[in-house]
């Protein structure tokens, strides 16, 4: 029997934020999964930035729809241990700060999902000055019906709105419709998600998940210090580049292979840290070290000190064609006719056609705005010496990570701060 399209799933990422989530399961998981995607993506050349935080948020709610061995190998790549409906209201990684935030209309059923992304799809969080939006959506075809306990499963947990399209005769203006939500939701970072030559009469769903983030440094780099110098992009190759200064108490740790700072964002809820390894050319062999046990450690090691600061301004677009990487870690079935997510409609007709993955990321003087999409389509388918210098002249890694869950939103390199 032949299989029919069934589903897209949109994830849209802003970065946010910290390590340390060994008392927060789904921050562990998240986490996990977060350095297993980054060693696949790893191998393309250039700047990389993405939010597994975002994708891991948008395969819980398919996952949801997931059963048998597809939803064992989903759950094995993504480091779930508790069924579906545990899993989405364990995502709670903002849990103390939106108790303290409650916002008007929210409902106990969707404390969880304020709790962790800021609200439901029109809900925004915002305290000192760092916003952080999640939202959530399902476009099915108007005339694909989802099961009633997946529909309240995703509406409640997840706060996702739910609105029916018509791919079939009007698949332009259901893509514009679903454009239009997208760039309300990233603050206009992220436009044409989806072309219309990418839904049709088969298209049975399309599931969105946005981030947004954008913080103000807590202690800001001064717009009159920023002057061009080089950037090491090769051994022999420089570019130059905006790099900005400043001199203030971050907590900062060394080895003799990397530095490591942990830049906050005003309201000291969210943090960019950056990794720098000791040589020019020392990116690769740090990748290849970026693992769980030594990222806890190096973080454990963060200590607050004055450091000298000399950091570049960059920007990151990037698109990722994600089905092939999730396959190659284990989430094979999910793409093919043995696919089973009769958890959605109660048939096993469906499979996942496309899983694409938009990011947007600016850092400047004043801090970072960032944003990233996922769409799915299913188809049936102390100090006693001088302060040390911090100069990122050379290709880094850094993560953006809520410094309560330790849950790693964002995550990236810079190999040239000019592309």
């Amino acid at each position: 029997m032949n299989r029919i399209r069934s589903c897209l799933l949109l994830a849209l990422c802003v970065p946010a934020i910290a390590l340390g989530a060994a008392d927060n399961p789904l921050a562990s998981a998240n986490n996990a999964f977060a350095l297993d995607l980054y060693g696949q993506l790893r191998a393309q050349d250039g700047n990389l930035f993405f939010s597994p935080y975002s994708i891991s948020t948008a395969l819980a709610m398919i996952y949801a729809g997931a059963r048998g061995e597809t939803a064992a190998q989903m759950a094995k790549v993504l480091y779930f241990q508790d069924p579906p409906k545990r899993i989405l209201a364990g995502f709670n990684l903002l849990e103390t700060r939106m108790n303290q935030t409650r916002l008007p209309g929210q409902t106990a059923d969707s404390r969880w999902w304020v709790r962790l992304l800021g609200g439901r799809s029109d809900n925004v969080w915002s305290k000192a000055r760092a916003t952080l939006t999640i939202a959530n959506s399902l476009w099915p075809h108007k005339k694909y019906g989802l099961l009633p306990d997946y529909r309240e499963l995703c509406e409640k947990r997840c706060g996702a709105t739910i609105v029916p399209l018509d791919y079939a005769t009007a698949p332009e203006d259901s893509c514009k419709t679903i454009n239009n939500w997208v760039e309300h939701k990233t603050n206009g970072k992220i436009t044409s998600a989806i072309q219309p030559d990418a839904v049709g009469a088969l298209t049975r769903l399309v599931l969105v998940n946005v981030i947004y983030f954008k913080g103000t440094w807590a202690k800001q780099f001064e717009h009159t210090a920023t002057r061009n110098e080089p950037f090491h992009i090769a051994a022999t190759k420089t570019v130059e580049v905006p790099m900005m200064h400043g001199g203030w108490h971050f907590r900062y740790a060394e080895n003799g292979e990397l530095q490591m700072l942990d830049l906050p964002y005003r309201g000291d809820d969210f943090s960019m840290i950056v990794l720098l390894p000791r040589k020019r050319d020392g990116l690769a062999d740090l990748e290849a070290k970026l693992t769980i046990p030594n990222l806890t450690a190096w973080i454990a090691n963060l200590r607050e000190r004055s450091v000298e600061v000399v950091f570049p301004k960059f920007k990151i677009t990037a698109q990722f064609g994600l089905g092939d990487k999730l396959a190659a870690l284990g989430m094979t079935d999910a793409f093919t006719d043995k696919a089973d997510f009769s958890g959605m409609d109660g048939q096993r007709d469906l499979y996942l056609n496309h899983v694409i993955h938009r990011t947007f990321v600016n850092v400047d003087e004043e801090g970072t705005e960032a944003t990233a999409l996922n769409i799915i389509w299913i188809v049936a388918g102390i100090e006693t010496a001088p302060p040390p210098v911090f100069r990122a002249d050379h290709p880094f890694l850094f993560l953006i990570r809520d410094n309560h869950s330790g849950s790693i939103l964002f995550l990236g390199r810079v190999t040239d701060p000019t592309k």
